[in-house]
């Protein structure tokens, strides 16, 4: 499962540069699945892979899902629920995944 961030988040900005997959933005920002691992290196990566999407959220930090691997291969823990200061970054329960899935996603982006 991937880590989603709530309402509640206070736009604190110390979960962003905890994720060691660039899987988290600042509300109202554009994304791609190439920022912050090594697809740019891949050789026929599609082409949604480097394209920006539309934010997620608007108004407050967002995980993209996708990108998101709960730190799965770096820490023993995801950085951004350890780190956030208000509890809002939870488990996304809309989106399971197990420790073998997110450890082969990371894999895919940082390999």
């Amino acid at each position: 499962m991937s880590i989603k961030i709530t309402k509640e988040c206070i736009n604190c900005g110390a979960c962003e540069p905890e994720c060691p997959n660039q899987a988290i933005y600042e509300g109202g920002k554009k994304w791609r699945m190439i920022d912050g691992n090594s697809l740019k290196e891949k050789k026929n990566i599609p082409i949604y892979f480097t394209k920006y999407q539309n934010p997620i959220e608007n108004n407050i930090y967002f995980i993209v899902s996708e990108k998101c691997t709960e730190c799965v291969g770096f820490y023993e823990e995801p950085q951004c629920i350890s780190i956030c200061p208000v509890n809002c970054c939870v488990l996304d329960k809309k989106n399971l995944e197990t420790k073998d899935k997110l450890l082969e996603k990371k894999i895919f982006f940082h390999n």
